[in-house]
């Protein structure tokens, strides 16, 4: 009997594995590393999982899921454009901070999964950015933004993604501002710091 996909315990397991995955690489893990650190026996990891590529997509997936639902919690309480895409930039900031593993496994160990897995998290993936598609068509309705509304969502979620791999929140700038900072150069204002 696999875990119910909310459970406390599944989800624990799932936050060891992205923090192996990212560390080591999905390939270079192997299942008896990840059940060493899960502090169960090899043979007893498939009783979490069908195998170690479900690991990978539930990592992926759990990542994803949490991004999308910070994401309508900010936009749920913000109107005008600009704080609209504040929100979104600072709620992105925020899952990239709290589930930093899973969204790095994310980026580099997409091509790892199968076809299917591949394909129901590429309508996770757009179905999140239609809330950036639709804020920057607000801004752009607005008169905040110029130009290739596409573009700019892609190179927006491109920088913040980014972050993953250089910014460090106790250095010069908080989230709040780096969030800022995206915002102004999204809609080309000056910049904040």
């Amino acid at each position: 009997m696999k875990l119910n996909k909310n459970s406390k315990r599944r989800k624990e397991l799932v936050a060891i594995a992205a923090r192996l995955f990212c560390n080591q690489g999905y390939e270079t893990t192997t299942v008896r590393m990840l059940a060493d650190a899960m502090g169960i026996k090899s043979g007893s990891l498939f009783h979490h999982f069908n195998d170690k590529q479900e690991i990978l997509y539930a990592v992926i997936e759990s990542g994803m899921l949490h991004a999308m639902e910070i994401a309508q919690q900010a936009l749920a309480t913000t109107k005008t454009p600009r704080k609209r895409l504040y929100a979104l930039a600072r709620a992105h900031l925020s899952t990239l901070l709290e589930d930093r593993d899973a969204h790095v496994v994310a980026i580099y160990e997409w091509r790892s999964l199968t076809q299917d897995s591949r394909d129901w998290l590429v309508r996770l993936r757009d179905a999140y950015e239609t809330s950036w598609r639709e804020v920057i068509n607000e801004c752009h309705e607005a008169g905040l933004i110029k130009g290739d509304q596409s573009l700019q969502r892609h190179m927006a979620l491109g920088a913040l993604n980014w972050t993953v791999q250089w910014y460090q929140p106790e250095g010069k700038l908080s989230p709040d501002e780096l969030a800022e900072e995206l915002v102004a150069m999204v809609l080309r204002e000056k910049p904040v710091t």
